[in-house]
């Protein structure tokens, strides 16, 4: 017999009834029911019942052990009765009951429990994660993501994709984040920087003569922490193809995410068909390039119908200012002053100065904007959006790239409030046709708006003859429920239009040799036309698992403010590790 188990604690079944077995795990939880003693006994696998009898020479032991303890057991299957099936586990219709038991690892008083999995703090969490991984659904999240990971490689492979690593101690480069920095023992005053991304290593692959390259890659960005975004690192599906377009990537990506999402999702539908969304239709539709579309609802600009109008909140600020803007928010069956009430005081809690209003009862628009604008001007707003008795309509005025992170919030919240969401599917989209550049008013200075590295739509001739803020460029990203999982690009290959690329955004050819050389002497020796895009692993577990914080899939995440709590990273190091790298930590003033 095994020196530790013949079976794992999911494995016994009726069948085994009246057999000798041997089982390890943890003490999951016990029970005292008139004399006899159970232990549910847990391991990765699941659970199976213990009886303990008082006349056993366990039940002393048994008694003694705390919740957490690793155990070893020898015993006989028995049946159980017909009134102590749990149906709920599969091992439900057996129970073991124990001859011998040996504390084989003891646990102290856990700081953290792990049967029920009540809500506790997360600085306990993070402390003590290897007691967190032990609860049923974060353990279940972090075998669901290595199946998800193994399913993908699996598919890549299949599609003639080849596994290649890449190096994890580089140069900086400006991929849009701050580089984490490691300085060199070897090279005193030079540092490596971790990759944000293998942005140019698989680019330089293509140029290699490598026609198809995937990676599941670390990344790393020194960048605040969101609920879909974890601080310091996250993984991505990192691939990059030769010889195609952007619809080429689109036909390798698209099949792959809805196979994954597809057989890892239960009860949730997948669209067949990912529309193409521009950017611009994108920010007018639902204020944000990355739309909810499972929310049924569409912002317009309605500027026109406040100029000059009896509302003069609107119409004062439209004739000061060209800029200023009124965007509309139609909620079907939104129309009770109640909630149009509870929607505007919502908007003050968020810091705006409220949410205008129209509803609609007994054949025409009530509250103070439609009695300001008029009977003609609010049936205009009521045909234009087909709405009617019982529906509402909001109003955001403003500048739009200073409301559009609120409106799109405020689409997303009415959307949910009235239930006009289709909850039980995945709504992916392409977001296509981003504006190669952007003007930066910090800097005062035109600057690439997404990846420095793609192919204007155009090439060098709309880089030298159009408005740098009106060239397009062959980027795109793809977008799952309101969340973007990957952004990708055709890249540019040619020395003459990076050059041109990156002299718009101020850079001159010695600085782009400086910190781009390998990429800029690559493409003077032949290099295809390529492209890529990497969907993170982390948020596509995130959805999947239906959690709304993506440290849930994560096994050892950082906290909030990048700190790991359980290994006490970042820490100090010694003034001898700080001498031999030729460092010396200068305080900060107050």
């Amino acid at each position: 017999m095994h020196q530790y188990r013949t079976h794992n604690c999911n494995g016994l079944r009726a069948e085994d009834i009246n057999q000798e077995v041997r089982l390890s795990g943890w003490v999951h939880r016990k029970r005292d029911h008139g004399g006899l003693l159970f232990i549910d006994l847990r391991d990765h696998f699941g659970l199976t019942q213990l009886v303990f009898d008082p006349d056993s020479s366990a039940f002393q032991e048994a008694e003694k052990v705390r919740n957490e303890s690793v155990i070893t057991i020898n015993g006989k299957v028995v049946q159980r009765s017909d009134d102590t099936i749990n149906k709920a586990l599969p091992t439900g219709k057996i129970e073991v009951y124990v001859d011998t038991l040996e504390v084989i690892g003891s646990s102290d008083d856990i700081p953290l429990p792990v049967f029920g999995e009540p809500d506790y703090p997360e600085e306990i969490r993070l402390k003590y994660r290897f007691l967190d991984l032990r609860r049923e659904t974060l353990h279940k999240n972090i075998i669901l993501r290595s199946e998800i990971i193994n399913f993908i490689r699996s598919k890549m492979i299949e599609n003639d994709f080849l596994e290649i690593q890449t190096p994890i101690m580089t140069a900086s480069s400006p991929e849009g984040a701050r580089d984490y920095l490691v300085p060199s023992r070897v090279h005193q005053g030079k540092f490596y920087a971790l990759p944000q991304a293998p942005q140019q290593f698989k680019q330089l692959l293509m140029t290699s003569g490598f026609d198809k390259y995937f990676q599941i890659a670390p990344c790393f960005r020194d960048e605040d922490a969101r609920a879909d975004r974890s601080p310091g690192e996250f993984y991505q599906l990192d691939i990059e193809m030769s010889f195609v377009n952007q619809e080429d990537i689109f036909e390798s990506v698209e099949p792959l995410l809805r196979d994954v999402f597809e057989k890892f999702s239960e009860n949730m539908a997948v669209n067949k068909k990912f529309p193409r969304i521009s950017y611009a239709e994108s920010i007018q539709k639902y204020g944000t390039d990355k739309p909810d579309l499972r929310v049924e609802i569409e912002l317009d600009d309605i500027t026109e119908v406040f100029v000059d109008s009896g509302f003069k909140i609107f119409a004062d600020q439209i004739s000061k200012n060209e800029k200023i803007k009124v965007w509309a928010i139609p909620s079907k069956t939104g129309g009770s002053r109640a909630f149009c009430d509870k929607m505007n005081k919502w908007a003050i809690e968020e810091g705006q100065p409220g949410l205008g209003y129209i509803f609609f009862k007994d054949g025409k628009g009530s509250g103070p904007i439609a009695k300001n604008i008029g009977d003609e001007k609010t049936e205009l707003i009521k045909n234009k959006f087909s709405l009617d008795d019982g529906d509402s309509i909001f109003f955001v005025c403003g500048i739009p790239n200073n409301f559009l992170d609120f409106i799109s919030r405020a689409r997303v919240k009415i959307g949910n409030e009235l239930e006009l969401i289709k909850k039980d599917s995945f709504e992916f989209c392409w977001i296509v046709d981003f504006p190669m550049f952007e003007y930066n008013e910090e800097l005062k200075k035109i600057d690439f708006s997404h990846n420095p590295f793609s192919m204007p739509q155009g090439g060098l001739e709309s880089l030298e003859n159009m408005d740098p803020l009106k060239i397009k460029a062959f980027q795109y990203d793809i977008v799952c429920n309101g969340v973007e999982l990957s952004s990708g690009a055709i890249r540019n290959h040619r020395q003459d239009i990076l050059l041109k690329a990156f002299e718009i955004a101020g850079y001159n050819i010695d600085e782009i040799k400086k910190r781009f050389g390998a990429m800029y002497d690559a493409f003077g020796y032949g290099a295809p036309p390529h492209g890529g895009i990497a969907p993170g692993i982390d948020r596509i577990v995130m959805l999947i698992a239906g959690v709304e914080n993506i440290r849930e899939v994560i096994a050892f995440p950082m906290n909030q403010q990048a700190q790991d709590l359980m290994m006490n990273a970042p820490s100090e190091i010694s003034s001898d590790q700080l001498k031999e790298i030729g460092i010396k930590i200068i305080e900060k003033k107050e």
